[in-house]
């Protein structure tokens, strides 16, 4: 990983050419099987990705964040082929065999790491090498975009800031949807594991999943999306819905993305193992 020291203006950049405005979208991404398997949540992708370019605007650029990419600083992939990472154990050799051969683009990412240093105060840094696309990313846009044709960019998660550090950020990534990046958050909205439900029916979830689903989908539909950096507040319920807070954050990185009177439309909002909402949005 290096530090970035200069940038080409966005204007010079083919992905990054102003266009119409684009989404933003908060995917659950639950098990890694949901790539492969023949099941709702893949199914929804496949039609989502097939409204880009039909009701919406095709994206120039993909930029995720990934639940699965944590580091000390913040990071944008900055290689021109990412690799496809499998950050997994325990399941079937064909998952392991999925590549997502999509490019990435070092010029733009380069070219956001200058907009948002200029405009906030923790830089942002390129790795060449060290990452690639993780499943958090590749199992949900694998589905969408399957010709693996769009540039992707993974932009890590500094696991040392604080809830309104990563919201600050994501706001200023929001200039971004001006040319043509669809930005991605991919975590869960509840994801416990200590206490999923193995066997039996998963879609039934627990009572303290389904209160801090439904209180974080009310600040949604009434364009509250600062009130959910305060996540934590809900003290023993919080602790619940996540043991630990890795899959939550990207929720911060889309909403702040967003204006608070953009409409959200939810879809797949089902459980998985009882203890992870597939509960996905969709703004712009």
């Amino acid at each position: 990983m290096t530090n970035i020291a200069e940038a080409i203006p966005l204007d010079q950049i083919r992905s990054l050419k102003k266009s119409e405005r684009m989404p933003v979208l908060l995917v659950g991404h639950g098990s890694p099987m949901n790539a492969i398997e023949d099941n709702e949540y893949r199914r929804s992708w496949q039609t989502l990705g097939a409204e880009f370019g039909s009701k919406m605007p095709r994206p120039q650029l993909v930029l995720c964040i990934s639940a699965h990419w944590l580091t000390d600083g913040w990071w944008l992939t900055g290689m021109a082929q990412p690799k496809t990472i499998h950050d997994f154990g325990g399941f079937p050799q064909e998952l392991f065999e999925q590549q997502y051969p999509a490019p990435g683009d070092p010029a733009a990412a380069q070219a956001i790491s200058l907009m948002v240093r200029q405009r906030h105060s923790a830089p942002i840094g390129l790795d060449t090498g060290k990452w690639g696309l993780d499943h958090g990313t590749w199992s949900v846009l694998k589905p969408m975009f399957p010709d693996a044709d769009i540039p992707v960019i993974q932009l890590s998660m500094d696991y040392g800031r604080a809830p309104e550090e990563h919201y600050a950020l994501a706001q200023q990534l929001k200039a971004l949807r001006e040319r043509g990046v669809l930005i991605v958050g991919s975590g869960n909205i509840v994801h416990n594991l200590r206490s999923a439900r193995w066997s039996g029916d998963g879609s039934q979830a627990y009572d303290w999943a389904l209160e801090f689903d439904a209180v974080t989908a009310e600040h949604i539909t009434q364009g509250r999306l600062g009130a959910l950096q305060d996540f934590q507040k809900l003290g023993a319920l919080a602790q619940q819905a996540h043991p630990t807070y890795e899959h939550y954050l990207p929720l911060l990185y889309a909403a702040g993305a967003v204006d608070s009177n953009e409409p959200p439309r939810f879809f797949n909002t089902s459980f998985q193992l009882a203890s992870i909402s597939m509960r996905s949005v969709i703004w712009g």
